[in-house]
């Protein structure tokens, strides 16, 4: 096992003697973060209990029970850790310590929890205790037999059957949770909100606190270093050994299924991806035929092509739409269901610092696929950005056969690249003239005047000489030589009100 000495020469002056000198050679058994007045029911003994200060901030009387209850526990170590609580040692905590013979620690205020935490975890690597991997070589092998498709709530609800008590997952990235009793949602806040507070994303350690006057212990669930999601449990009584041995194997079940899910989806969206190209780049029936293959079912009818900026892969995106974002397309596009077409989306691609979705445009909210596992990978489903949705800039076009995805895409990239940023918005009603791309380049080739500015006074002025001419600054017979040369280039009539719509919606964007 791994002493105190080892784990302060580890850590250094991020975990030192309250009083000075030396550390004393105790073995410990693990750390464990702790706010609650007696964490003792959730400690075995020999434990390093790291807090912020909460339970020891009342009077000296208190003080000195909290500290006698650890004693008795046998806790090896008391850390208490400056800067959220208290901002130094309190006096009577020292005397208590020193009094029952309890070892005081001081993390440093800047130093997080989860220094102590992986460094107890990479010392019991580099000595090659595994223990806990071995005790639950059985159960890992059962966890990897269990892939049915109901799998979590069915585990869920037998851990809480087994426990006597309710038991919640709630996925890392604030997807839906699993509860056991299913109706128990009125502590779903509490414990996001508690989670948030011990920042258990990256301490990677239980936590213990009270909900409702009832002890909860929370359990990280990890995909190697990262957060996946949270298994809380509230029992109702002590935990017994065999009871944290079931736990220990949950976590490890939702970690497995959280990795191959990973895997599977990296794969998903990467041939979805190579589908949407396809698309993008014109070639349909080369989409249509490769599709089938590879398990994706290309719309039948039309769809609607969105343009997104300020996401950098959506292949990497998390699971279903954040709330703010899928409000924020809903009322940008004006499209209700557009939410649900994009969790159900398989045909994205990346490009250019944007993200394309081929949207079917007869979604329907029973066509989304059931999800076994709701958190901590990629699954095919809408961006997400980090939170910032105020960030991410869109259009949505016009519902349009697959056919036209192509002519459609360069002029959406355009507009979305030329939006302010945060704003989502349909495109113009009804498809642009397929040679206005073309029409935009001739003006922006021609390099003796500036076409582009000119063409577009002069529609903006709706063919209107000498308002144009005051705008550009140039005399109207200089305007009428120009868009003698525009015209000529075009080979179309700017006063023609087809050509003339068209090239204005192109203009605009340029």
């Amino acid at each position: 096992m791994i002493s105190l000495a080892q784990l302060h020469s580890q850590l250094g002056n991020d975990l030192h003697p309250a009083t000075g000198g030396t550390v004393a050679v105790r073995q410990i058994s693990g750390v464990h973060i702790s706010e609650l007045d007696d964490p003792t029911p959730y400690l075995e003994g020999g434990e390093l209990l790291l807090t912020t200060g909460i339970p020891v901030s009342g009077g000296d009387a208190k003080v000195h029970a909290y500290v006698r209850r650890l004693v008795e526990r046998n806790i090896a170590a008391l850390g208490l850790g400056l800067g959220a609580g208290v901002d130094e040692v309190p006096p009577a905590l020292s005397a208590a310590c020193a009094e029952a013979g309890l070892e005081l620690l001081v993390v440093p205020d800047g130093t997080p929890f989860m220094n102590v935490s992986r460094a107890y975890w990479d010392l019991v690597g580099r000595e090659g205790q595994a223990d806990l991997t071995a005790s639950l070589g059985t159960q890992t092998a059962l966890a990897r037999a269990a892939t049915q498709p109901d799998a979590l709530p069915s585990v869920v609800k037998a851990l809480a059957q087994a426990l006597g008590g309710w038991v919640a997952y709630l996925p890392a990235d604030n997807g839906a949770e699993t509860l056991w009793p299913a109706d128990n949602h009125t502590i779903v806040g509490q414990l996001r909100r508690e989670a948030s507070r011990l920042d258990m994303a990256v301490t990677h350690s239980a936590s213990t606190f009270q909900i409702h006057g009832t002890d909860v212990v929370e359990y990280p669930v990890l995909v190697g270093r990262r957060t996946v999601g949270f298994l809380a449990i509230g029992a109702g009584r002590k935990l017994t050994r065999a009871d944290r041995q079931i736990i220990m194997t949950v976590c490890v079940l939702l970690s497995l299924k959280a990795a191959q899910q990973q895997e599977s989806d990296a794969t998903a969206a990467a041939l979805g991806s190579a589908v949407t190209k396809l698309f993008l780049t014109g070639h349909v029936d080369a989409g249509r035929a490769l599709a089938p293959d590879l398990g994706i079912v290309p719309p039948t009818g039309a769809v609607r092509l969105l343009v997104m900026r300020g996401e950098t892969d959506p292949a990497a995106a998390s699971p279903g739409t954040d709330r703010e974002l899928e409000s924020r397309l809903r009322a940008g596009t004006g499209w209700p269901q557009v939410g649900g077409a994009l969790q159900s989306c398989r045909l994205r691609h990346a490009a250019g610092g944007l993200s394309y979705y081929l949207l079917d445009t007869e979604y329907r909210a029973a066509d989304a696929p059931p999800k076994w596992y709701d958190g901590g990978g990629a699954t095919p489903s809408g961006p997400r950005d980090g939170g910032g949705n105020a960030a991410v800039t869109a259009v949505l076009s016009r519902p349009m056969p697959l056919e036209r995805v192509h002519d459609e895409a360069g002029q959406l990239a355009a507009m979305v690249r030329a939006l302010p940023a945060g704003q989502i918005v349909d495109a113009p009603e009804g498809a642009l003239d397929p040679r206005a791309r073309g029409w935009v380049a001739q003006l922006q080739g021609y390099q003796r005047a500036d076409l582009v500015g000119t063409v577009r006074a002069y529609l903006r002025h709706r063919g209107q000489w000498e308002g144009a001419a005051r705008e550009l600054g140039i005399h109207r017979n200089s305007l009428r030589h120009r868009m003698g040369i525009a015209a000529e280039l075009l080979q179309a009539d700017p006063d023609d009100p087809d050509v003339a719509a068209s090239l204005w919606l192109a203009l605009r964007w340029v």
